[in-house]
């Protein structure tokens, strides 16, 4: 079971700011949302290239590098290449060494991976370079925002000129191309970028303030060590679950973050809303995308909640129990909605115990981490125990 000491990590990660001595937006501007948006550019770079993409190594790939920036913490971009570019080898045995003991917890061979990923070149090699190019797509998203506002600020031309360069270096892929040239899918990962500045619990006053797009990274990660608990998860479990995690709120760049107590307060509301984000999929979304794509995305969104699999070409309702007895096959394609909620809630709750430990409270805030207390006690989901996360962040102990 994951530790807590690396869930902290993965939150310490909101708390780091981005381009922290440029003129910059104070929202979504934080390492999570950038590695969150990083992850969506990866998806999108990995169609592009088509099957030769081993999407389980992406994933892996991505969570070894947010680990890895995440423990050397707000470092310059420059400085930092410079640094693995002359000293990469001993850098990462070091990081390795601070991960090692928190990492432990996680099954499946995970840290063994992690090792391997970072001492063997070859290991990977497609995945890493879809990568590369997702993280510097990821930043020009970023610096195209804040170029603007620092045109007088010292060395911004060569920001400028260091990140053109950066992004030709990963003309190293067939999908890089296909990407390149379409302007559709261009705009699908910059509407994405709009999750950045939609901020979670809105009404309250928090810290750390957290965005939708870093709590759906968080969703993913969690849902994907959570598969990495149920016994011989399948791959194609393991890679849905993390997706669907991390497109989970996508709807949320077209409707807003609607709270679940005004969608539970007036009866049928919560049905009304999930046809408006429908149709706001279809003729938004949708259009943007390769129609090959689609059937995969509305398999992630769409009742996004509930467990699900595919069997002779229609999408069935199970639950987790029924995967791991009977469905825990690359065939069925399974999704694990009430895994992926279970990491939901465990988000919202992390997010409101952070909150309320330094100090800063508010009825809303109080209101949710109480809702959230005791809820996944002695209620195992596919025989996962989550009420061992939620008992990491319990106010009381």
């Amino acid at each position: 079971m994951i530790k807590k000491e690396l869930i902290s990590l993965i939150y310490e990660s909101a708390s780091i700011q981005r381009w922290n001595d440029h003129i910059r937006p104070w929202t979504g501007f934080t390492e999570i949302d950038k590695q969150a948006h990083k992850m969506f550019y990866a998806y999108v770079l990995a169609k592009c290239e088509g099957d030769g993409v081993d999407m389980l190594k992406l994933i892996e790939g991505g969570i070894f590098e947010f680990f890895h920036r995440s423990v050397l913490t707000d470092i310059k971009p420059p400085i930092y290449h410079k640094l693995v570019k002359e000293k990469g080898s001993q850098i990462d045995n070091w990081v390795l060494s601070q991960l090692r003991d928190i990492a432990d917890g996680i099954g499946g061979g995970f840290f063994e991976r992690m090792e391997r990923y970072y001492a063997d070149k070859e290991y990977s090699a497609l995945e890493k370079k879809i990568l590369k190019a997702a993280h510097y797509h990821a930043t020009n998203w970023e610096f195209k925002i804040i170029y603007p506002l620092n045109k007088e600020t010292f060395g911004i031309e060569q920001v400028k000129t260091e990140m053109a360069q950066g992004l030709a270096a990963c003309d190293t892929f067939s999908g890089f191309r296909y990407f390149a040239g379409s302007e559709y899918l261009k705009q699908f990962t910059s509407l994405l970028g709009k999750l950045r500045y939609q901020q979670r619990w809105a009404k309250a006053v928090r810290m750390p303030a957290t965005f939708v797009m870093g709590h759906m990274l968080v969703v993913a990660i969690m849902s994907y060590f959570m598969t990495l608990e149920l016994e011989n998860p399948c791959e194609k479990r393991l890679v849905n679950n993390f997706f669907a995690g991390l497109f989970h709120d996508i709807p949320e760049a077209l409707t807003r973050d609607i709270v679940s107590p005004i969608k539970k307060s007036v009866e049928g509301l919560d049905s009304i809303i999930n046809e408006i984000e429908d149709e706001q999929m279809s003729q938004i979304i949708y259009p943007l995308l390769p129609e090959s794509w689609h059937e995969e995305i509305r398999y992630f969104t769409k009742n996004e909640f509930a467990s699900k699999i595919k069997e002779n070409g229609e999408v069935k309702q199970v639950n987790s129990d029924l995967i791991n007895e009977k469905y825990n096959s690359n065939e069925f394609s399974p999704i694990d909605g009430e895994i992926i909620r279970g990491c939901d809630h465990l988000s919202a709750y992390i997010e409101a115990y952070l909150s309320l430990s330094y100090g800063i409270r508010s009825e809303q805030i109080q209101s949710g981490y109480e809702h959230l207390t005791g809820k996944y006690d002695n209620r195992p989901i596919g025989g996962i125990d989550f009420g061992i996360p939620f008992g990491y962040f319990n106010l009381d102990k």
